[in-house]
């Protein structure tokens, strides 16, 4: 998606290709906003415990017809007439891929008084990253750091980032996650919708369940622009001007409505989830929806289903 400045304006244009904020500048109000945000979040959820293999205690519930009598806990069960089971809290690892798009289009900011969507999706991914760790989980970030479990999640992401040499690609590199894994793409995703479906195929290609999280800037969405505009690519697609912006928007948003229908149709096609969010709209109504989302892709539940059946009839 090209980027919109008026010519006159010289500061705007640096601003689009990403010379306006500097990330290291910027970087401790997102750490301090992502753990604002997490603590906040955190508080609302009710966790991802589930029965399963482990060795912490999670809960009593009654004994079940049928079930191998050496499951009774005999010492709660003595406290009542009835007989119970007690299980034990699921401790398999869930690995979880949060991969926020830092190419040349995500400085683009149309207010100042908002977060560019590069600053918008280092918060989303520093916050999210803080309530998986909290809930037992591992975050990686592909092609910039392994998957930790370190309670310093934030802190170990933010400085992977502001070393991280490697070109800033619209896309995230080529990279292998398990099928008990998840991947969130955090991106404006203005990509051809051919590159995209090419990244697409390479990580879902080992049945990874994944979510795509399109981050815009609200002028993107409802284009603005009156006049004389010059529009500019900031990834090296050169610029063009347009006379009377205004007569482009009809336009414009059919076709803002057709790559989203694509992109909607390729997360479709592999069961992933698409989502769009806006830059002045709040993070944390975000986090809750992908929250809810995570561990209820097909392959991922039904493994965990499958496990947790497995180990009940190895103990019977």
């Amino acid at each position: 998606m090209a980027e919109t400045k008026t010519p006159e304006f010289s500061n705007d244009v640096r601003r689009a290709i990403g010379e306006g904020r500097t990330l290291a500048a910027s970087m401790p109000r997102l750490m301090l906003e992502a753990r604002r945000i997490a603590a906040t979040v955190v508080h609302g959820l009710h966790g991802r415990r589930r029965a399963g293999v482990g060795e912490n205690f999670w809960q009593y519930r009654r004994f079940t017809s049928g079930e191998p009598a050496h499951r009774v806990d005999w010492r709660r069960s003595a406290r009542d007439d009835n007989l119970y089971v007690r299980e034990r809290e699921w401790e398999a690892a869930h690995t979880v891929w949060i991969w926020p798009d830092r190419s040349p289009s995500m400085s683009f900011v149309s207010d100042e008084r908002r977060d560019t969507k590069l600053e918008r999706s280092l918060t989303i991914a520093f916050a999210l990253a803080e309530i998986l760790v909290e809930g037992g989980e591992r975050v990686g970030v592909p092609g910039v750091m392994r998957p930790t479990a370190s309670r310093n999640v934030i802190d170990t992401i933010a400085q992977s980032v502001l070393h991280d040499a490697s070109g800033r690609t619209s896309l995230p590199p080529n990279f292998s996650a398990s099928r008990l894994s998840e991947v969130i793409l955090l991106s404006d995703f203005w990509s051809p919708i051919d590159e995209i479906r090419a990244t697409l195929t390479q990580v879902a290609g080992s049945g990874v369940h994944g979510h795509l999280v399109q981050v815009v800037d609200p002028a993107e969405e409802t284009f603005p622009y009156s006049g004389r505009v010059e529009f500019v690519e900031p990834e090296g697609a050169g610029s063009i001007t347009a006379g009377r912006a205004e007569t482009w928007r009809k336009d414009y948003e059919v076709r803002l409505a057709q790559h989203r229908d694509a992109l909607r149709a390729e997360a479709a096609q592999r069961g992933w989830t698409f989502t769009i969010h806006r830059t002045d709209r709040p993070v944390g109504d975000l986090l809750l929806r992908l929250h809810a989302r995570l561990g209820a892709g097909g392959d991922t539940a039904d493994y965990r289903n499958q496990a947790s059946a497995s180990a009940n009839q190895g103990a019977a």
